[in-house]
C-alpha cells in the first residue's frame, strides 16, 4: 500500500541519460534557483554524473548525498542527490549501454520513494531509449516503464496516457511508440473511448478542469471525408466519440487533423485526441518547444517530464534551454501542492 506524502515532500528528478543534456538542465536550473523561482527537487542517481558535469560546465557545485526528506531544508544552499545505482562511465554526447541499470534503477527508485510518500512527484529527464534496449529493458519507452511499475507497487492495473501540455495547447496521442504503418492496425475504438476516459478523468481530478472538453482527431486526411480518403474514421473513430458522448463525457470529431490546431480552433477545446504520435506532438512542439511538458496521465502518482530529448549533439556545452524542465518541475508541483519553489 502507498505511503501517505509528507506535505513538505519534494519532488523526485530521476537521472534519465547520463550522456545526455538531462543532467546539465537540473544543474542549470539549481544555478538559478532563486531567479527562476525553481521547485524544490531531490536528484536520483549517480552522483558522479552531475559533479563531473559541473565540473565541465565551470559550476560551482555543493553537491550533498541525502535523504528526501532532508532535500527541501538543504536546496537553497546545496544541491540535493539520493544516490543510486552504480557509477556512470558514459562521457556527454556518447551513450553506453553499461549505463543502463543505472538509468533504469533511477526511474524505479524514484518511483519507490513516491510511491512511499517520501516524494510528491516524479519529474524524469530525458532517456535514450537504445542503450536500454540493447541492455535487454523490455519497454518500449518511459511511459509503458512506469505503468509497469504501477501495477507492480499499487498492486492495480494501469494504462499510462501520454499528454503534451502546455498554456498554448495540450494533446494525447492514442497510439505512441509504434511504426506509422502499424497504426492504422493498432487503432481501435476501445483504444480511444479508453484513453478518452483516462484524459477526462484527470483533466478533473488533478487539473481541475470540472467539465474537460475533448476533440478528436481523425486519423485520415479530411478526417476520412465520408469514406472515399480511408473507412478507419468512419469505422473505428466516429464510433468511438459517440460511446464517450453516451458517457457524459464532451467529445467531438472525427475532425480533420489539419484545421484542428489554430488558435480559435483550440479555444473551443481542452485537450486534442490524436490518433498517432506525430499527429499529436509536431504541432505542440511548433507552439511550444521550450516550454511543453509531457506528463503521464492514468497513473496513481503524478509524473512529469521535460518535452525534449537526450540532446546528444549540445551535451556537455552549457547551451541547453531548460526552460521545458522548469515547466515540467512547476506542473509537478501544481498538481500536487508541493513545498513552495526556491
Amino acid at each position: 500500500m502507498a505511503g501517505e506524502r509528507r506535505p513538505e515532500a519534494p519532488l523526485a528528478l530521476s537521472m534519465g541519460e547520463p550522456a545526455g543534456v538531462g543532467p546539465e538542465l537540473a544543474l542549470a536550473l539549481w544555478s538559478a534557483r532563486g531567479a527562476r523561482r525553481t521547485p524544490p527537487f531531490v536528484a536520483v542517481g549517480d552522483p558522479g554524473v552531475f559533479a563531473s558535469r559541473a565540473a565541465l560546465l565551470g559550476i560551482d557545485l555543493p553537491l550533498a548525498e541525502t535523504e528526501p526528506e532532508a532535500a527541501p531544508a538543504l536546496f537553497p544552499d546545496r544541491f540535493p542527490i539520493y544516490p543510486v545505482g552504480a557509477p556512470c562511465r558514459a562521457e556527454p554526447g556518447r551513450a553506453s549501454v553499461e549505463d543502463a541499470a543505472s538509468v533504469i534503477a533511477a526511474i524505479r527508485e524514484s518511483v519507490e520513494l513516491v510511491h512511499g510518500g517520501r516524494c510528491s512527484a516524479l519529474v524524469t529527464l530525458p532517456i535514450a531509449k537504445a542503450p536500454l534496449v540493447e541492455s535487454g529493458f523490455p519497454h518500449p519507452g518511459h511511459t509503458e516503464y512506469l505503468g509497469a511499475l504501477a501495477e507492480s507497487l499499487w498492486g492495480a492495473p494501469s494504462r499510462a496516457v501520454m499528454l503534451l501540455w502546455s498554456e498554448a495547447l495540450a494533446v494525447v496521442p492514442v497510439t505512441v511508440h509504434i511504426p506509422l504503418a502499424e497504426v492504422p492496425v493498432r487503432l481501435t475504438e476501445d483504444a480511444i473511448v479508453e484513453t478518452a476516459r483516462i484524459v477526462a478523468a484527470d483533466l478533473r481530478d488533478r487539473f481541475g478542469v470540472q467539465a474537460p472538453r475533448l476533440a478528436v482527431a481523425g486519423l485520415n486526411p479530411h478526417a476520412g471525408e465520408n469514406g472515399v480518403l480511408g473507412h478507419e474514421d468512419e469505422a473505428i473513430v466516429a464510433p468511438a466519440v459517440r460511446r464517450l458522448q453516451a458517457e457524459g463525457i464532451d467529445a467531438h470529431g472525427p475532425l480533420p487533423a489539419d484545421t484542428m490546431f489554430h488558435a480559435a480552433a483550440r479555444a473551443r477545446y481542452d485537450v486534442a485526441l490524436a490518433m498517432y504520435h506525430d499527429q499529436a506532438l509536431i504541432p505542440v512542439k511548433t507552439l511550444a518547444f521550450d516550454t511543453a511538458v509531457n506528463a503521464t496521465l492514468g497513473l496513481p502518482f503524478v509524473r512529469t517530464s521535460p518535452d525534449h530529448g537526450t540532446a546528444f549533439d549540445i551535451a556537455g556545452s552549457g547551451t541547453g534551454d531548460p526552460g521545458s524542465l522548469l515547466a515540467a518541475l512547476r506542473l509537478a508541483q501544481r498538481l500536487t501542492g508541493g513545498p513552495a519553489s526556491a
